[in-house]
């Protein structure tokens, strides 16, 4: 084989490439930067328009479904519900939701959610519109408050929401009573606000309402407002008679409350929010005035006190100035005999004092009231239900007594009561009676009535009642005949005689003739006893003149 030669190939040689730097940047680079600048646009406008997260603890799911339970204000979609899970201990249900950017300002402490599911309540219906749309979860924003993205929601739907202008108050009570959440409030028969919550005291001495009074009528509690449990029908039959007192119909089922301004009061100003007042069992409470001075005194009864109830009015001439505690029996083993205690209270500033010793107002009265017959005595307050009370009254012929310690207690005297009383006199009336000699006098009323049966029945009565009768018989034949003859003679003769009595008058009037007569034969009679009494005169002074007659 033979090499080629090199000076027969045609082929020419390749041109060498030349390489030139070159500054700047290239317009290939402004694709990826375009890009960049379009992504995170895009993501800051997903992270701006996205609205914030919060979760929402409930007790249960019960209608939440993840990416179709929706979250409402007034009945306008603000958000959905992304997740529904447990919490660790499965004990509570934890709701996830996404909500509008605009409500961003409005998660703070205070804001409120809860279940809306169809509800059917005394009183009050809500929610039917989820019958069809299913449940959805409620929101009530707070105006103030620090920012929060967890809530604890509510089981219930809250009374009062806070777009509701108006203002709360706290009212503190013995019990609960009838009162509920979601009660009424009324002012005068009109439906003003509601119960939204209670609590016991932490000391566990009553327990704690919290109202809520709608705008305007807020403006009506005033600092010396009295409220009163309405609940319910209020049937009272005690000492002061039978009485029947109710609010409304939801009163009856629910509860309620009540309150009014006492006109006796002075007027006072219009009640700060959250102003706490005292809950009165009834209206008739609240027209007692509250007095602070309380006075206790012991009083022993010997009859029977059935009728007598604790909280039973003690009276004063009818004034009530007190009302009973305490009601005990006791056995005293040493003289053997029963007897009942009675404590009462007196409340002394219910009762004025007048005179020049009422400036000591503090001064107690009761011994010289006791020692001028003071006495307290048990008397029926109602016919129809047999309750009695207690009154306190003068008795100045009880017998002389003193007041006595006992227990360290004042112990008023008593006296018996009316009733006791009436037993007492029907029974002395009975045992004066059986001290009647009745057999004795029944024997004498036997044997005059046997004599007045056979007087009745003898012949000689029967024979003189037929001779009355005969005898009757007779006058009312003469009283005929004189009916007939006599009586026209006898008108005759009064017309005779009154026509004699015209004569005799007409004759004897002034100016006629046997008038002036008379007038001068009397005056001549009187000027002859004017004679004779003058002679009279003179002879007691000269009996003498009889003899001698009289002297020159």
């Amino acid at each position: 084989m033979t090499e080629p030669s090199t000076e027969s190939d045609p082929v020419e040689a390749l041109p060498a490439a030349a390489v030139e730097e070159k500054s700047g940047w290239s317009v290939v680079w402004l694709i990826p930067l375009v890009a960049v600048v379009i992504g995170g646009w895009l993501a800051y406008k997903a992270l701006t328009e996205k609205g914030p997260e919060i979760t929402i603890v409930f007790s249960s799911a019960q209608g939440l479904e993840a990416g179709k339970t929706k979250v409402k204000y007034k009945d306008v979609e603000v958000g959905k519900v992304t997740s529904v899970a447990f919490n660790e201990d499965l004990s509570k249900v934890v709701v996830t939701a996404e909500l509008h950017p605009t409500m961003r300002d409005h998660l703070r402490e205070g804001t409120r959610f809860w279940v809306v599911t169809a509800r059917l309540a005394a009183g009050e219906v809500s929610g039917l519109g989820t019958l069809l749309s299913g449940a959805y979860i409620a929101m009530d924003p707070a105006r103030s408050g620090k920012p929060r993205r967890h809530f604890q929601g509510l089981d219930k739907a809250p009374v009062i929401t806070g777009d509701v202008p108006g203002t709360r108050f706290e009212l503190e009570a013995e019990s609960l009573g009838s009162v509920e959440v979601g009660s009424p409030v009324y002012y005068r028969k009109i439906r003003v606000g509601q119960v939204e919550e209670y609590e016991l005291e932490k000391d566990g001495s009553g327990i704690l309402f919290k109202i809520f009074i709608k705008s305007p009528y807020d403006q009506l509690v005033r600092e010396n407002t009295r409220f009163w449990n309405a609940s319910g029908i209020d049937v009272r039959m005690d000492a002061e008679g039978f009485r029947l007192r109710t609010e409304s119909l939801v009163s009856v089922l629910i509860g309620g409350i009540a309150f009014d301004t006492p006109h006796n009061l002075e007027r006072s100003g219009r009640a700060r929010p959250g102003t706490r007042f005292r809950l009165y069992a009834s209206r008739e409470d609240t027209l007692q005035a509250e007095y602070h001075r309380k006075e206790y005194y012991l009083i022993y009864f010997d009859g029977s006190v059935r009728g007598l109830k604790v909280g039973a009015p003690v009276l004063i001439r009818g004034i009530e100035v007190g009302k009973v505690i305490d009601v005990k029996f006791e056995f005293d083993v040493d003289t053997l005999q029963f007897r009942i205690p009675v404590l009462i209270e007196i409340e002394p500033e219910r009762i004025h004092l007048v005179g020049e010793g009422a400036k000591d107002g503090k001064r107690s009265y009761d011994e010289e009231l006791v020692a001028s017959g003071l006495r307290a005595q048990l008397q029926t307050g109602n016919l129809l239900t047999g309750q009695l009370l207690v009154s306190l009254d003068m008795h100045p012929d009880a017998p002389p007594a003193q007041i006595q310690i006992v227990n360290g207690y004042k112990v008023i005297p008593s006296v018996p009561g009316a009733i006791d009383q009436l037993k007492r006199s029907l029974l002395g009336m009975l045992q004066r009676i059986q001290r009647l000699p009745l057999e004795e006098i029944t024997a004498n009323l036997n044997a005059t009535l046997e004599g007045t049966s056979r007087i009745a029945n003898s012949r000689e009565l029967m024979d003189s009642l037929r001779h009355l009768n005969a005898t009757l018989a007779e006058v009312e034949r003469i009283g005929h005949r004189l009916n007939e003859s006599a009586l026209p003679e006898l008108d005759d003769m009064l017309a005779e005689a009154r026509a004699t009595l015209d004569n005799v008058r007409g004759l004897v009037r002034p100016g006629a003739p046997i008038y002036e007569e008379l007038m001068v034969m009397m005056k001549e009679l009187a000027a002859a006893a004017r004679s004779l009494r003058t002679m009279t005169d003179y002879l007691e002074q000269h009996p003498e003149a009889l003899l001698k007659g009289k002297r020159p």
